[in-house]
């Protein structure tokens, strides 16, 4: 079954088309149109209409056939009123998202949390196969998860599995706010401008993460105690997952998981803080990387 998956992002829209095989036949992207949710809708029903033309054009899809489509989203669509909540791109909240894509593409449409779909990518075919137990985990301009358990996507009785990004990191002076309206969110530590606001407030020098990263490891020692704070924090909060969860694997993706580091420092930190004499659980790097995203929602199909 050929299938087609949708990455919307804040910034770009990403639409791929797999073979039954998992490999791609098509893949394109276009910004997002900035808090335009018409035009949101829009952009996406355009790109599965252009990319069904192509793929008809190659001959590998019947004429007027109509491919499964996937959509990961930064939010979760509510199980009462079936309207979007919780996500940052923030023109989607209260909107009827699936019914609109539905309209306009004339078939079923399938939404995920984005972070859910990553962690079905993995789980499926990535770092994850095989595991019975998958924690996935997105470490980027904002902090996700989603739980595969048996190759079967969760998501709760809330549409909130895996939201760790939003529990209180416990032990830290929590003074600034997060855009969910809380305070102390694990998020405003341990994304990608979590980051960056630690090393700031602690130097007064404002450094992108991948900047922290690269500066620690030629030398600079205020970088090295920036990224061995949020070591620590990680691995604190990765440890509240396991001892909830306890998963096989724990697969991470976003921009912070090509810290190389993290693989090797955080197992050895978060044994502090799991209920275990013995922790078998694996802290593992994406295997299809910025792919996890539009693979996963295509794999909402699987």
């Amino acid at each position: 079954m050929i299938r087609t998956g949708i990455d919307l992002g804040g910034s770009k829209i990403e639409i791929a088309v797999f073979a039954a095989d998992g490999s791609s036949l098509l893949r394109e992207r276009v910004a997002t149109p900035q808090g335009d949710y018409m035009g949101t809708v829009m952009a996406v029903a355009g790109l599965v209409d252009m990319a069904e033309r192509k793929v008809r054009g190659r001959g590998i899809q019947p004429d007027r056939a109509l491919t499964p489509v996937g959509v990961g989203i930064p939010g979760a669509e509510s199980r009462i009123t079936g309207l979007i909540k919780n996500a940052n791109s923030t023109c989607l909240i209260g909107k009827p998202l699936k019914q609109d894509l539905q309209a306009r593409l004339q078939r079923e449409v399938r939404i995920a949390n984005d972070a859910n779909c990553f962690a079905l990518s993995e789980a499926v075919d990535g770092a994850g196969a095989g595991a019975a137990v998958v924690f996935g985990v997105i470490l980027g301009t904002g902090v996700g998860g989603g739980i595969v358990v048996g190759g079967r996507l969760l998501t709760g009785a809330n549409s909130i599995a895996g939201e760790w990004g939003h529990n209180p990191l416990h032990g830290e002076d929590h003074r600034d706010a997060c855009y969910c309206g809380r305070t102390g969110c694990i998020e405003l530590y341990l994304s990608g401008p979590g980051l960056s606001a630690d090393h700031r407030r602690a130097t007064s020098a404002d450094f992108q993460a991948a900047d922290i990263a690269q500066r620690a490891a030629a030398g600079d020692a205020a970088c090295e105690a920036t990224l061995q704070r949020y070591e620590a924090r990680l691995a604190k909060a990765l440890a509240g997952v396991i001892n909830i969860l306890d998963p096989d694997v724990i697969v991470l993706g976003g921009g912070l998981s090509n810290i190389d580091r993290l693989y090797k420092n955080v197992p050895r930190l978060w044994g502090e803080h799991v209920f275990s004499d013995h922790v078998a659980t694996r802290l593992l790097k994406h295997r299809h990387g910025d792919s996890s995203g539009v693979r996963g929602a295509a794999w909402l199909w699987h």
